[in-house]
């Protein structure tokens, strides 16, 4: 019987042994939690795909309980939402995809202008090899590899605005709006503006000038919905043709 069911209803005990399970529990869980959010950043779930706690938990070898209290954590920071059979991705209309983009115009050109304000060798370093990614993931039509890339570009500065709170929250919006990442980075010309956009951000952080960082953010988020709203009218125009398509046979028959 697991300890958690043997002791519950006796005073609790303080031992050492008591306090490594617990803390191997959490630990687990942690984990549990920064790999299946890693997944979800980096777009490596299906729309329809379930997150079930007794699979997380075989997949780790674990109990559920574990598995659970991750799936959980994910839930309740709106990565994924709970379903009559396990966890999903959250499916975000066009409405919640509006309102991603507006928070995120509101919170990431100020703190990306005060991450500017603290960087350090490393930080340009770490900027400076996720740039180097996205050209190669530009010239390769890789748009796996310009996700990761635009990921490791923004983590770098968000791991140097002071407000943690802040970078905490802006890190969840943009992981939310992975459908727009998906979406926008299937194409080319799209991957230019994602390119010229971290291309000029970059240039902004290493001359570590806030006022051109905030700029130059700013310009980047209007880009990149442009790029997004481009395409899904695009998508509606053709799902509108080929609804048409049949009708306008039928009228010829």
């Amino acid at each position: 019987m697991p300890f958690y069911d043997r002791h519950v209803m006796t005073e609790p005990r303080t031992d050492a042994s008591v306090i490594r399970h617990l803390s191997r529990r959490d630990s687990l869980s942690e984990r549990i939690y920064f790999e299946l959010r890693g997944r979800v950043q980096r777009s490596e779930v299906a729309p329809d795909f379930r997150f079930v706690d007794v699979d997380i938990a075989t997949e780790y070898g674990t109990s559920r309980m574990p598995a659970r209290e991750a799936l959980l954590r994910l839930a309740n920071e709106g990565y994924l939402v709970g379903t009559t059979r396990g966890f999903m991705v959250p499916r975000l209309s066009l409405d919640d995809i509006r309102d991603v983009f507006e928070v995120r115009r509101l919170l990431e050109p100020r703190a990306a202008a005060n991450a500017a304000q603290h960087l350090d060798s490393q930080t340009e370093q770490d900027m400076s090899s996720a740039l180097q990614e996205a050209c190669l993931a530009a010239e390769r039509h890789d748009a796996n590899r310009m996700i990761l890339a635009n990921i490791a570009f923004r983590q770098a500065w968000l791991a140097k605005v002071r407000n943690r709170r802040l970078a905490d929250t802006i890190g969840r919006f943009v992981d939310h709006a992975q459908t727009v990442r998906l979406k926008t980075l299937q194409t080319e010309t799209t991957r230019m503006v994602v390119l010229n956009g971290l291309k000029s951000l970059h240039s902004a952080f290493m001359r570590r000038d806030p006022i051109a960082v905030n700029d130059r953010m700013v310009a980047f988020m209007a880009a990149a919905e442009d790029a997004f709203f481009s395409i899904r009218q695009t998508e509606l125009e053709d799902k509108s043709d080929r609804i048409s398509l049949p009708l306008n046979r039928r009228d010829k028959s």
